[in-house]
């Protein structure tokens, strides 16, 4: 008996009046709106980012994107609804890392970043500034270190229990052998404005939203957390160079489907990402907001990416006793 080619089968289901199978509609994808939703508020660079990258592979896959914000605390809420949608392509996840986080502290996060997603690819690498009130008598790392062992428990602000501020401070206290008493805002910006009046010595910032304080003079850099000098800001040394050897600590984008949806659709998602973010003149304009637009080679290296992130910052809030609020 012959065989029947996946060219004729479509025309064999229509005349039978049966569903036409799953890869009939994978050969079609998308050939309806794409929905990202973004779990927190419009302006951060999670929300740029996607609005971006939502814009460009609408372009190259011809569909149209949109976004919808879901903001909560700890991004749960816009998680949750896409671990629970249709596993077709329609419904995506941008996010940041704290989508890892929020999973590893919250008892009701609902998700797990592993087993409720499928991954698509990282889209960015927003690095941090280790900042300090200008007043604070440390110069280097080295002089911050020793000053913070003198005074135990030193504070550290940042946006939230589990925020990127504070698993930041977590990582460099662990790193560092130092201990500091965290100090949660509603938000960073309230978060900054305390380091700089003094009320707060020390915090952990994004590039993007600390190089403006900098310059002002409201605070001071002490190291950035990529492995790289950032070329906004090249007179401030990596945390490698002030004597830790492969410190790297930074914020991840990233984008992810609900599991189970075909991996034909994942791959293609992932291709719209790689040649939306080949552009040249689009990563220089975002490397001038010190973010890296990155995209992961395939949907399986991002997928052990999210496991291999999972791992290391599970055993960070494990070894700081962090627990939800």
């Amino acid at each position: 008996m012959k065989k029947i080619t996946l060219g004729i089968l479509p025309f064999i289901f229509l005349i039978l009046g049966l569903q036409q199978p799953v890869y009939g509609q994978i050969n079609d994808y998308p050939n309806k709106t794409i929905k990202i939703i973004v779990p927190v508020a419009a302006g951060g660079n999670v929300d740029i980012i996607a609005r971006t990258l939502g814009v460009e592979i609408g372009k190259i896959l011809n569909q149209s994107v949109i976004v919808e914000n879901r903001p909560s605390a700890g991004s749960i809420v816009g998680a949750q609804a896409v671990a629970k949608a249709a596993p077709d392509g329609y419904t995506l996840l941008a996010n940041s890392s704290t989508f890892f986080s929020s999973s590893l502290i919250s008892a009701n996060a609902g998700y797990d970043p592993v087993k409720d997603f499928a991954p698509i690819s990282l889209t960015g690498k927003v690095p941090m500034f280790i900042l300090v009130n200008p007043n604070v008598k440390a110069k280097s790392i080295q002089e911050f270190i020793q000053l913070v062992k003198n005074n135990p428990e030193m504070a550290s602000g940042s946006s939230g229990n589990g925020s990127t501020g504070h698993i930041a401070t977590e990582v460099f206290a662990q790193k560092t052998g130092t201990k500091f008493t965290n100090i949660f805002y509603k938000g960073n910006a309230q978060s900054m404005l305390d380091v700089m009046s003094g009320e707060v010595p020390m915090m952990f910032d994004q590039v993007s939203t600390a190089l403006p304080n900098m310059k002002a003079g409201k605070v001071r850099a002490l190291a950035i957390t990529s492995l790289e000098r950032s070329p906004l800001a090249p007179e401030i040394p990596t945390m490698a160079e002030s004597g830790f050897t492969g410190y790297e600590d930074v914020t991840l984008t990233i984008l992810v489907a609900p599991a189970g949806t075909p991996k034909e659709i994942t791959q293609k998602l992932n291709a719209a990402v790689q040649k939306a973010w080949a552009q040249p003149e689009l990563k220089a304009r975002f490397a001038e907001k010190g973010i890296e637009l990155v995209a992961s080679p395939s949907t399986e290296q991002f997928g052990n990416l999210i496991k291999s992130e999972v791992s290391r910052l599970s055993k960070v809030i494990k070894d700081a006793g962090i627990k939800a609020e």
